[in-house]
């Protein structure tokens, strides 16, 4: 074989090759997404909750069962290890809603993990049992190994998905649903039924603050900040009573601790005294304000966080990504047509009932049954006769009569028929009558049957389930206002270097490792950089300060010659908005410019100084003063105004303005 041709089926192999693994990837990722990550838009689950919830309730006998058994039950429908069931079990039980807990199954709000599944037990909560199951309105599939059935997706008569939230990460997506307060999602559903508009903002059972300002219905691009309750206890203590959704009080005590070892803050210790209510404990640092430090622990530790949702649920076997708002009305319209179906249900056992027990009064009534006692050759022309015998009285009924109708007549034991028992018929066939009456009347008025419907659950479970997580609009905290000055700033002014290494130079201020230092040479070049234990800026340093980002008070007073032309320019700028590390040219370009004078005023002053200028000068005139108020404050690119032509000698302060 030729090295072309050998290297044409190298390429060929390479191909099919690329082309299988393409197609596992599809496979693999398909199946991440469907069966295992992304809960159902019908039911709100994942395949191993529903599978969990379904073999819990093939289990259910009122009592509590281990919870080790319930994982062995629920192994038939889930084709992976017990641990991943375990798992997603303690998830259901400590979220409060559908799973009645027994034993320590954890705590959310300290980290701590349940006892084993030997030790503690679940069983179905009543709330559970009213809404998740029906198995007349279920549909049913092979499990994995194709031994049981178990429902495709449980009918679910309750936005559940938007109660107890979603987390899952699977092959190129991912979801992030928040939960909802129980009260407030069945109040948005009978408001959606009644065609009114409805809000919905996510609620913690850990509690604490949220600003939804940014929630976007919970889409990808929204945004929520979550804060803790922090009180003062005294001017040395403050008390911590809850913890943001997702964060432990482990965690929560661990950033604490790392930013005070960052010296973003400062305190003595933090304890966690938390037992049957959140109480974490910060002993501060003497000399420590205890509401700069409130700030401070927002914007530096646990206290605060920020969670970005995505809504991502499968809808027809594909993913796709919808607000809260959407998911509710999904719900809330699955919801009625579930009602719907188990009304129709209960309508057709009824007719059905109905029908019977009409045959029943009449077989028994009118003697039909006497057609047993009579010798017919055969078992069919007993069924036959007993069939013609109903005949005259066929216009009472509703349907017609079938041949199993009659067999189970048949199978009834004749015995002596009471005027009692027909009149029992009657308050039977009456009492279908009036069933059958009010099904159709909630058939044709399903938008309040369903109403009703929810108002009921509201009723009986929703005392307890108020909200928790308290709705707040949050004021931006500025890091750099509340950190601890735990830097001391220095600078070589004639090397052209600042920084807080520079211990053996001028100490310029006490800072933050957050803050920004503004920085002006003799060149007349500006920068901004961050504090740094050493930072290059340029020689002859004429002044160096902490920055503060969109000052508009702080206004900066300069005379410059040019040096291409030796012309000087006087001008006034501040300085609010600039790019960290980029060097700024307040002359016009030339490398021989240099600042004759310059001053800083912190609110806008604008003194006079006096000119004088070298006694070899042409002018006249060869000292007098300058007032820098006579000039309009520009921005900091602005050339001047020119001042005078002449070589200068010196420039000096004589007056300070008042306030301009």
């Amino acid at each position: 074989m030729s090295a072309a041709k050998k290297k044409e089926n190298v390429f060929e192999q390479e191909g099919g090759i690329q082309g299988q693994f393409k197609n596992w990837f599809l496979d693999y990722s398909s199946y991440v997404i469907l069966e295992r990550a992304v809960p159902a838009v019908e039911d709100g689950l994942k395949p191993v909750q529903r599978r969990i919830l379904h073999a819990m309730k093939e289990m259910d006998d009122g009592r509590f069962n281990k919870v080790a058994n319930i994982i062995g039950q629920a192994m038939q429908y889930h084709p992976h290890g017990d641990a991943s069931i375990g798992d997603a079990l303690v998830n259901l039980g400590q979220k409060d809603l559908l799973i009645e807990t027994q034993g320590n199954w954890g705590d959310v709000r300290t980290g701590d993990d349940a006892a084993a599944a030997r030790y503690i037990e679940a069983r179905l909560s009543k709330f559970a049992l009213e809404v998740a199951f029906n198995s007349k309105t279920t549909e049913w599939q092979l499990s994995y190994d194709g031994r049981k059935n178990e429902p495709v997706v449980l009918p679910m008569k309750f936005p559940l998905l938007l109660a107890q939230g979603a987390d899952g990460i699977a092959v190129g997506l991912s979801t992030k649903i928040l939960p909802h307060n129980f009260c407030e999602l069945i109040d948005a559903s009978i408001k959606y039924l009644r065609g009114k508009k409805f809000e919905l903002f996510p609620d913690f059972q850990t509690g604490g603050m949220i600003d939804t300002t940014n929630y976007n219905e919970g889409k990808r691009g929204g945004k929520v900040r979550v804060r803790a309750h922090i009180e003062e206890l005294d001017k040395k203590t403050l008390v911590i009573k809850d913890v943001p959704y997702s964060v432990t009080t482990t965690q929560l005590m661990d950033s604490i601790v790392k930013a005070n070892d960052q010296g973003k803050i400062k305190i003595k210790k933090v304890t966690d005294n938390t037992a049957a209510n959140v109480e974490v404990q910060i002993d501060l640092a003497p000399g420590i304000s205890p509401d700069i430090t409130i700030d401070a622990l927002y914007a530096f530790t646990d206290c605060e966080i920020s969670i970005s949702p995505n809504a991502c649920v499968i809808v027809a076997h594909k993913p796709q990504f919808l607000g809260v708002q959407e998911l509710l009305r999904v719900s809330a319209d699955n919801t009625k047509e579930l009602l719907q179906r188990e009304l129709e249900i209960k309508l057709s056992e009824l007719q059905e009932k109905w029908h019977y027990t009409s045959l029943e009064k009449i077989f028994f009534e009118e003697k039909i049954y006497k057609e047993l006692e009579k010798k017919h050759a055969t078992w069919d022309k007993v069924l036959e006769a007993i069939a013609d015998a109903f005949a005259p009285f066929r216009k009472q009924l509703r349907r017609d009569i079938t041949r199993e109708d009659i067999i189970k007549l048949t199978e009834k034991p004749v015995r002596r028929i009471y005027k009692l028992d027909i009149d029992e018929l009657n308050d039977q066939i009456k009492g279908l009558e009036a069933d059958i009456k009010q099904v159709k009347y909630h058939l044709a008025n399903l938008v309040d049957y369903a109403v009703a419907y929810y108002e009921g659950l509201l009723s009986k479970y929703g005392k307890g389930r108020e909200r928790k997580t308290e709705i707040k609009q949050f004021e931006a905290i500025q890091a750099k206002q509340v950190a601890i000055a735990n830097t001391k700033l220095y600078v070589n002014r004639e090397d052209g270097f600042v920084g807080a290494s520079l211990k053996k130079d001028e100490f310029v201020a006490d800072c933050s490792n957050l803050d920004d230092v503004i920085v002006f040479t003799k060149r007349g070049i500006m920068k901004v950089v961050k504090v740094s234990d050493k930072a290059y800026i340029g020689k002859d340093i004429i002044h160096v300060a902490i920055f503060q980002k969109n000052d508009e008070r702080t206004t900066y007073n300069m005379i410059y010659a040019d040096g291409k032309t030796g012309i000087s320019y006087a001008k006034r700028f501040n300085v609010t908005g600039i790019t960290r590390d980029k060097e700024y040219d307040l002359t016009k370009g030339d490398d021989k410019s240099k600042v004759h004078y310059f001053s800083v005023n912190a609110n806008g002053e604008a003194e006079m100084v006096k000119v004088v200028l070298t006694p070899s000068s042409t002018a006249r005139i060869k000292e007098f003063e300058f007032y820098f108020e006579e000039l309009e404050i520009k921005g900091r690119s602005s050339m001047g105004t020119r001042l005078l032509s002449m070589q200068l000698n010196r420039l000096s302060l004589k007056k300070q303005a008042a306030l301009h």
